[in-house]
């Protein structure tokens, strides 16, 4: 790993460890950090057909290799799609590439993005940091692990109204301190 995609890999830790772990923006993130069970791939492609290669690559990974070695894969784009929308475009793109190629109902591509704008919400409006972060990525999820997650939460409905009612809570100057790697 270059210097450069080693910067990238250690700013997707940090953002892990204090923001979706930290803050316990997802509840079922820390046993598979902790257990070196997410994979991260860095990768400067910016062209969507190399994109969904690797895409279709990662998927490929997780339906040959066991939950207990890989649960799940983040691929960072740090150089991809600097524009939320056209980053949203292509997710539409890769739900109907799960489709496709067989992957509907094994895996879902959650994503998150440093200006991720929820429908309905405003560009500054704080729940839009729930799914913010250093760079375009594309979280590939197990269904079947995501469900029993699901399944074994007190209150799996509740986790964004609770993510929400945190950031809510802060700050402007908390904000731009657990946030910092975004630009204010």
């Amino acid at each position: 790993m270059n210097s450069l995609h080693e910067s990238y890999h250690e700013n997707v830790i940090d953002w892990l460890k204090k923001i979706v772990i930290g803050l316990n923006f997802c509840p079922f993130a820390r046993k598979p950090f902790e257990s070196n069970q997410v994979r991260i791939i860095c990768d400067e492609i910016t062209e969507e057909d190399a994109i969904l290669e690797l895409v279709l690559t990662e998927l490929i990974r997780l339906e040959e290799t066991e939950a207990s070695e890989i649960e799940t894969t983040l691929i960072v784009l740090p150089k991809a799609y600097p524009d939320f929308h056209d980053f949203n475009s292509l997710l539409f793109v890769l739900n109907n590439v799960l489709g496709l190629e067989g992957f509907e109902g094994m895996f879902q591509i959650a994503s998150f993005h440093p200006a991720y704008q929820f429908a309905g919400t405003e560009t500054d409006d704080v729940e839009n940091y729930t799914n913010r972060a250093p760079y375009p990525i594309l979280h590939l999820l197990r269904e079947e692990s995501l469900s029993s997650a699901l399944d074994h939460h007190p209150d799996p409905d509740g986790i964004p109204d609770k993510n929400i009612r945190y950031l809510k809570s802060l700050s402007e100057a908390q904000l731009k301190t657990y946030f910092s790697y975004l630009s204010h």
